[in-house]
C-alpha cells in the first residue's frame, strides 16, 4: 500500500484543507446563500451531485479541478476567496476592473439601443 500523498498544501503556508472548505463555503453563501436553491445553483453550475454541492455550502469539504474552476467562472465569491488563498490580492482588482468594464459596455450598448429606438418618436 502507498502511503497517501498528495492533496495538501504545502507546509509553511497558512491555509489548510479546513481553511480551503471554510473560505469556499463562506463564498458561495455569500452569492448563493444556503438554502436548497442555492444547492440547485451550484449543481447547475459545476454538474455536481447533490451531495457534493451540500458539502460546499456547509464546509465539509471544498471542490477539487474542473469544480473549483466552474464555481470560480460562475461566483466572483469564489474567485475572490481563491484569490485570497493563494495570495495572489492584486489579480482580484484586475478582475473587478474587467467585471466593471464588461458591465460598462452592456450598460451603454443598452443606452444606445434605447436611444436609437426614441430617435424615431
Amino acid at each position: 500500500m502507498f502511503p497517501k500523498s498528495g492533496n495538501k498544501f504545502p507546509e509553511g503556508s497558512n491555509a489548510t484543507e479546513a481553511v480551503y472548505a471554510a473560505a469556499i463555503a463562506k463564498a458561495l453563501a455569500s452569492e448563493v446563500g444556503r438554502s436548497r436553491v442555492a444547492t440547485k445553483t451550484v449543481m447547475f453550475w459545476t454538474g455536481a451531485s447533490d451531495r457534493s454541492a451540500r458539502h460546499w455550502l456547509n464546509g465539509d469539504h471544498g471542490p477539487g479541478g474542473l469544480h473549483l474552476i466552474l464555481l470560480a467562472r460562475n461566483s466572483t465569491a469564489v474567485m475572490r476567496a481563491v484569490m485570497q488563498l493563494s495570495d495572489r490580492q492584486g489579480f482580484e482588482l484586475a478582475i473587478e476592473l474587467s467585471a466593471a468594464r464588461t458591465a460598462l459596455i452592456r450598460a451603454t450598448a443598452i443606452v444606445e439601443a434605447l436611444s436609437s429606438n426614441d430617435g424615431g418618436v
